[in-house]
């Protein structure tokens, strides 16, 4: 008998119906044996009007097999969690002593539930990559993705208006975390060139492009025109590997911050019908709200007025920055602008090392170690399009 087993001493005492040894686990139970001489919780329930299964269960001890054959078989009904197999076994008139523990246990190793519950492979979150630790001119480490589209009036007749959609494609600066936009008539491989095209035009020459491996992308590799400006350039394009969108998280961030503000502001224009020129114009407002983001927490002191943000080194001005008066126009204006740029670049780099770098130093998420698959280990493959299946 499994409670002769474990329970030997209290079983003894309440044949006797002497007091049960001091520290034994099931004190705080009150025992009491059944008509059929089994230990059942005694309780503070004897005067309730509930069934007598449920006011005085049958004590079963969680380290035995009769436990867990028991709870393998109220679970396989129906497989629920661990309240419901729980509030099953009490319905039944058993009370298993730490219940939570081996319940939880039977369901983890439970091949079903791991088959419809269980949780995706993750490993420890990467270090970071050497681009976004690296301090240089913005826009030398460009993420770059697409994003829309928004239907636009194109041109007006008697019968009505003709509309075609635009798209968005953003630079994400991967150092600065500067930011810039440009608009797409159309989601093609010569669109896309013409936005690279003016993007390096306004900001300056880029060492590196990141981006996915989207049709239009891998397009813009495959021209041949363009990969001989990518060498005289001295410009590489890296695409990230398949099915990695994490690894662009650093710019996918960016369009969930653009569409929230961007659809904020059509909703304050109150305009049925947008523009092209309309949206160029919003996008523009959008690059500079994103752009006077602070990247690190605000002081708390209201003395200190100063913060980090990516437009300080694309715009070169701070509030907090004096202004240089130059009394006469001389050659010393020159010098004054000259060193009133290097002062604000040199603020921006050493805020950026001392704060938002060390903001990054925190993991948070996926922040244990995982054994790796290996050969020979039974998985599931997950697929979007098929529910989980053998």
């Amino acid at each position: 008998m499994v409670q002769e087993q474990f329970y030997q001493k209290e079983l003894s005492c309440l044949h006797k119906g002497a007091s049960l040894p001091r520290g034994s686990p099931l004190q705080d139970l009150s025992p009491m044996l059944n008509p059929d001489w089994l230990i059942c919780v005694g309780g503070g329930l004897r005067n309730s009007s509930l069934p007598v299964v449920l006011k005085h269960p049958v004590l079963i001890p969680g380290k035995s097999h009769i436990a867990r054959l028991l709870i393998l078989h109220y679970h396989s009904v129906g497989h629920p969690g661990r309240q419901m197999t729980e509030g099953s076994l009490r319905e039944a008139g058993f009370w298993i002593t730490g219940c939570k523990r081996v319940v939880s246990s039977v369901i983890y190793h439970c091949v079903v539930c791991r088959k419809l519950r269980g949780r995706l492979v993750l490993q420890r979150m990467a270090d970071l990559p050497e681009e976004r630790l690296k301090p240089g001119p913005p826009f030398s480490q460009v993420g770059v993705d697409c994003f829309g589209s928004w239907e636009v009036v194109t041109r007006r007749t008697r019968g009505g208006v003709a509309q075609s959609k635009r798209m968005g494609m953003i630079f994400s600066c991967l150092t600065s975390r500067a930011f810039h936009i440009e608009v797409l008539e159309e989601l093609s491989t010569s669109s896309c060139i013409n936005a690279l095209r003016r993007f390096t035009a306004l900001r300056g020459k880029v060492q590196v492009f990141w981006s996915g491996r989207g049709s239009n992308f891998v397009g813009v590799m495959n021209y041949k025109l363009f990969q001989s400006y990518l060498e005289k350039s001295n410009t590489e394009w890296k695409l990230n590997p398949p099915h990695a969108p994490h690894m662009g998280g650093a710019w996918e961030r960016l369009i969930g911050v653009t569409k929230r503000i961007l659809n904020g502001i059509l909703l304050e224009t109150k305009h049925r019908s947008l523009t092209h020129e309309m949206l160029v114009t919003f996008m523009a407002e959008v690059m500079a709200i994103v752009n006077a983001r602070p990247l690190v927490p605000l002081s708390s002191d209201p003395e200190d007025i100063s913060f980090l943000t990516p437009s300080m080194l694309l715009t070169q001005k701070h509030r907090s920055v004096e202004e240089v008066v130059i009394e006469d126009c001389t050659s010393n204006m020159y010098t004054a602008q000259w060193k009133m740029v290097q002062i604000l670049a040199d603020r921006f780099w050493k805020q950026w090392r001392l704060r938002y770098l060390q903001s990054l130093q925190q993991r948070r998420k996926r922040i244990s170690s995982e054994r790796n698959m290996a050969a020979g280990d039974i998985v599931l493959l997950r697929d979007k399009d098929v529910s989980r299946n053998w």
